[in-house]
């Protein structure tokens, strides 16, 4: 009987504690945070966020609104011809997603070199862009 006693005594104290947080969780953790903003930083070492001027393969101009929120608008003239959602996986890698219907994920290739900055897409078309400071 003793013996049984004791055994509930010590599961009911290891019930009422909580076990410190192992090492590897707090790492990761802090990677997690660390790896979500290298995200939002585009190909010239800003935020992703902000307004660009987009120059397509094609010399068509679009004025780019890319939001904190994940979103984007894109314009031409003035008048919006697209929107979607956005996600900078790396600081070479821009994604984004049209809200179209049945829409799939796309992704640029990005770069800066000699100044100029350029995103190629998945068809191998390259366009130039220019961040529009505020």
């Amino acid at each position: 009987m003793k013996k049984l006693l004791a055994f509930a005594a010590l599961a009911a104290l290891s019930a009422c504690s909580k076990p410190a947080p192992a090492p590897e969780a707090e790492a990761t953790t802090a990677a997690e945070a660390t790896s979500a903003a290298a995200q939002n930083i585009a190909a010239d070492g800003k935020s992703s966020v902000g307004m660009f001027k987009v120059t397509t393969h094609d010399g068509k101009t679009v004025m780019e609104d890319v939001k904190a929120d994940g979103t984007y608008v894109d314009t031409v003239d003035g008048k919006v011809v697209e929107t979607g959602r956005w996600n900078q996986k790396s600081p070479s890698q821009y994604c984004y997603t049209s809200d179209e219907k049945d829409a799939v994920e796309k992704c640029g290739e990005e770069k800066v070199e000699n100044g100029v900055w350029t995103s190629k897409n998945p068809k191998g078309e390259v366009a130039t862009v220019v961040r529009i400071e505020g």
